[in-house]
C-alpha cells in the first residue's frame, strides 16, 4: 500500500490489489458494510477481461477503524474517461465503520480522478453518500433472508411459486451444479437472452476469469432439459450470501418454468450452505424481474448511483431521459445481424460499465 492523503484523523491509501490482495480480503471480511463488489478477486477478473485499471483505496482512522473503495479507470474511445465503482457489477462504492473514513476515501477517489484526467466518477453504492448531487435511486438489489433449512424456507414460499416449481419437475426438468466445465452450455443461453435484453453480452474471457479468480465460490448451475440445456445461472458466494449476477433461460421453454427450478435450486443450495441470505441481483423498482423475485419473498435493498464531474458536479441525466435512450440503442442492437452481434459486442461491453 502507498501512502496517498493524511486528513481528519484519517489515512487514505492507494492498494495494489496484486500484492495487497490478502490485506484487502481481510479488511472487506471483517467491515459489515461489505458486499460482493468489495471482494478483491474482480481487480484479477475486470484486469484480464477487459485490460481497465484497478484504482482501489483504503482508509483507516487512529481508532483502527477500516475503510475501502474500489474502482477502475475506463478510458472509453469518443465518450472520455470515467472512474467507476463498480463496472459491470450491482453495486460499488465505499463501505467503511465511519462516516469520516466514507468521506475520506470518497474525497480520495475525487482525488485520484482529476489526476487521472477522468472526466465522470459513477458511485453505486448502498448507502447515501454526503455529495453534491442526487443520486438515481429506481434501481435496487433484491435480497431473501434464508435464515433456515430450506424445507422450512419451502413450506414458507408462496403456493404459486412451489406450483411452478413442481410444473418443472414434472417436465422432467433437471438441474446440475458445475464450473468452468458448464459455461459452453450457460454462455449460449446467456447471449441469447442478453440480444433480446438489447444488450452487448460479456463474452467468454470475462466469465473463465470470474471463475478462476473466485475458485470453488464461483459455480455454474444449468437447468436440462432431457440432453439439452435451458436455463443457467452464474452464483458467486461473498460473507454469508450467495448472489446471482447473472442468469438466463431460453425464451421458448418459458412456459416449463425453467427460471424457477433454476432459483429454488440456487436457494436451496446456499441455505444448505449455511448461507445467511440470498441476492437475486438488482432490478428497476416495478419491472417484470422486480416482481419474479419478490414472488419469492425478496426485500428491496437500496441503491444509490452517483455521476459527478471531477469538480463535483452533477453529472447524469435524469432516469426518464437515460430510459428513452437506452430503449433507443437496444431497439438497435436486436436489429443487428447475429454474426455481428457476436463479433462487436465484447469490445462494446468492454465499454458499456453499467
Amino acid at each position: 500500500m502507498t501512502l496517498a492523503m493524511c486528513e481528519r484523523d484519517v489515512r487514505v491509501m492507494r492498494v495494489s490489489p496484486g500484492p495487497d490482495a490478502r490485506t484487502w480480503a481481510r479488511m472487506a471480511e471483517s467491515i459489515p458494510g461489505s458486499h460482493l463488489a468489495h471482494a478483491v478477486e474482480w481487480a484479477d477478473v475486470i484486469t484480464k477481461a477487459y485490460g481497465h485499471e484497478p484504482l482501489y483505496l483504503a482508509a483507516v482512522d487512529e481508532q483502527g477503524h477500516n475503510g475501502l473503495l474500489p474502482a477502475f479507470l475506463v478510458r472509453r474511445p469518443l465518450f472520455g474517461t470515467v472512474v467507476a465503482s463498480m463496472p459491470f457489477l450491482d453495486g460499488g462504492g465505499p463501505c467503511s465503520s465511519s462516516p469520516a473514513l466514507t468521506m475520506a476515501l470518497v474525497d480520495m477517489l475525487v482525488h485520484e480522478a482529476q489526476r487521472c484526467g477522468a472526466g465522470r466518477i459513477e458511485l453505486r453504492s448502498a448507502q447515501k453518500l454526503d455529495l453534491a448531487a442526487e443520486p438515481l435511486d429506481h434501481k435496487v438489489n433484491m435480497v431473501l433472508p434464508l435464515g433456515g433449512d430450506a424445507s422450512h424456507l419451502w413450506d414458507h414460499f408462496d403456493g404459486a411459486v412451489r406450483n411452478q416449481v413442481r410444473k418443472a419437475e414434472r417436465a422432467g426438468l433437471t438441474a446440475d451444479w458445475g464450473g468452468a466445465d458448464h459455461l459452453h452450455e450457460f454462455l449460449p443461453i446467456y447471449n441469447a437472452r442478453m440480444r433480446e435484453l438489447g444488450s452487448p453480452a460479456h463474452d467468454r474471457r470475462f466469465f473463465q476469469a470470474t471463475l478462476e479468480a473466485f475458485g470453488p465460490r464461483a459455480r455454474v448451475l444449468i437447468v436440462r432439459k432431457g440432453s439439452e440445456a435451458i436455463g443457467g445461472l452464474v452464483a458467486l458466494g461473498f460473507k454469508d450470501t450467495m448472489v446471482v449476477p447473472w442468469a438466463a433461460s431460453r425464451r421458448e421453454h418459458i412456459r416449463l418454468c425453467p427460471n424457477m427450478l433454476l432459483y429454488w435450486e440456487a436457494i436451496r443450495a446456499a441455505s444448505d450452505e449455511g448461507r445467511r441470505l440470498f441476492d437475486f441481483g438488482r432490478s428497476t423498482r416495478g419491472s417484470g424481474t422486480f416482481h419474479f423475485k419478490r414472488q419469492w419473498g425478496a426485500i428491496e435493498s437500496p441503491l444509490y448511483w452517483y455521476a459527478v464531474t471531477a469538480e463535483g458536479r452533477q453529472a447524469h441525466q435524469s432516469s426518464a431521459t437515460r430510459s428513452r435512450t437506452t430503449s433507443r440503442l437496444a431497439d438497435l442492437w436486436r436489429r443487428l445481424p447475429k454474426p455481428v452481434v457476436q463479433h462487436v459486442g465484447p469490445y462494446f461491453r468492454k465499454y458499456l460499465i453499467q
